[in-house]
């Protein structure tokens, strides 16, 4: 379940500290109070992972030197301001300095609940972004994002350590819903240029022209940003649905290649999403244009063609929406799995994300299979599902892994619990956890 936000209380008034932290705590929020803004500047860092309320009017620092210190640490930490009938002209001063909102006296509490709801929410959003961009800049953990160990997925982490390291232009190509921005992310990560801007265009989010100054300038007068060829200078330029580039941006893409003559500068990561069939990005760009982007090339595999990975996705998947929904991860059976292995899945990953969401909210409401989901998503399959194409000691196989890897998930690698509910001798489950690849040490907590 997801955490309750904290919320620091700063006023100088003990019964008006007391009375919001209690309204608040009633409301779900995890409260803390301080009597002065000096007390809480004492915690309240750069990431403090919530939001303040604090008094305007207090004796040493008042609410407004209070804001400015706030701001300097962190200009996105929403911070509430209180103030006296008569103080409004304060308060609007103080939304200028970067306040989130104000509420005057007296305020109505269910009023001051949906104003922290609303800061809170912006909060979770500016500290969700952090952790991605602090998880997408680390290497190592970016890589652990590409989960799977069928030969697919091995060589494509493979491809991304070679590339990586080397500086020319990336094409990455594959079936909507693969995970090529994570892989594009991946490439920046592992390289020479992980600590240089990554920038990610989308081409096909832009007219034309919004698209031409977007990446060549000139930028409109409120926008503070650099061209984007230029803010990624020395850096990672990722543009999305490259096939989306009119022929004019083509050619001033080419341009802007050739004139930085190599591509140590730096590096294009295309990416392509064309989806139409018997047509490739090749049939799309400009012959120049393609082979200078595709110098090197990455492929991401389909889902279906990853073997077991899709039960460890979905398994990984589902515990991460039990988790935010606060309920069981549903079992899966072995009809089940193997429907699981045999679907064609058209929207890959990203559909087999929506496919464990709606299993979890199935669970949770006591009704509906794993298999209808499965059905609905896939008109084309049918409800008797065979093992064609495929041996069935493959099947099963794929079945038992899941099985254990999930009950030593479930019980924190406790040996002895996983043996009981399994019904499997220590050396059994020894013998097959070997024969899996599964360690213990991986499900300690």
């Amino acid at each position: 379940m997801q955490k309750a936000m904290k919320i620091a209380i700063v006023d100088d008034e003990q019964d008006m500290r007391q009375s919001i932290s209690q309204w608040l705590a009633l409301s779900g929020y995890d409260t803390e109070t301080f009597p002065s803004a000096e007390e809480a500047l004492k915690k309240l860092g750069p990431d403090y992972p919530g939001i303040v309320i604090s008094d305007i009017k207090m004796p040493g620092m008042d609410g407004m030197a209070f804001l400015k210190k706030l701001m300097g640490t962190d200009s996105a930490l929403p911070v509430i301001m209180i103030t006296g009938h008569g103080d409004v002209p304060m308060a609007v001063e103080a939304m200028r300095l970067g306040a989130f909102d104000f509420l005057e006296k007296p305020f109505n509490p269910d009023k001051m609940t949906q104003l922290a709801k609303k800061a809170a929410n912006a909060r979770r959003l500016v500290m969700d972004n952090r952790q991605l961009r602090k998880e997408l800049s680390d290497g190592g953990q970016i890589m652990k994002k590409l989960i799977g160990t069928s030969p697919a997925m091995e060589r494509l982490r493979e491809d991304i350590l070679d590339l990586g390291q080397a500086d020319g232009h990336v094409l990455i190509d594959g079936e909507t819903g693969t995970g090529k921005t994570l892989v594009a992310h991946a490439l920046h990560a592992v390289g020479a240029r992980a600590g240089k801007r990554f920038v990610l265009i989308s081409c096909a989010a832009f007219e034309e022209d919004a698209l031409s100054k977007r990446l060549f300038g000139p930028m409109m007068p409120e926008d503070s940003r650099l061209p984007a060829i230029e803010e990624a200078r020395g850096g990672t330029l990722v543009l999305e649905d490259v096939e989306a580039l009119s022929d004019q941006l083509q050619a001033r893409l080419l341009s802007a290649i050739n004139e930085q003559g190599t591509p140590g500068e730096t590096r294009i990561v295309a990416i392509s999403n064309l989806q139409e069939q018997n047509r490739t990005c090749e049939d799309v760009l400009r012959p120049d244009l393609f082979y200078r982007l595709a110098a090197l090339r990455i492929t991401v595999p389909p889902l279906r063609q990853r073997g077991e990975d899709i039960l460890t996705l979905f398994t990984r998947f589902s515990e991460q929406f039990s988790d935010e929904y606060g309920c069981d991860s549903p079992q899966v059976s072995a009809q089940e799995a193997a429907q699981l292995l045999q679907a064609p899945w058209p929207g890959n990953v990203r559909q087999l994300i929506n496919v464990a969401e709606r299993a979890v909210l199935q669970s949770r409401r006591g009704s509906g299979t794993i298999a209808s989901l499965l059905m609905s998503e896939n008109e084309e399959m049918q409800p008797v599902m065979t093992t064609e194409g495929k041996p069935l000691k493959e099947y099963v196989e794929a079945f038992e892994r899941m099985l254990i890897d999930n009950t030593m998930r479930r019980h924190k690698g406790s040996i002895a619990s996983v043996m009981e509910e399994l019904c499997l001798p220590r050396r059994t489950l020894n013998e097959k956890m070997a024969k899996y690849g599964l360690q213990r040490a991986d499900y300690l907590v």
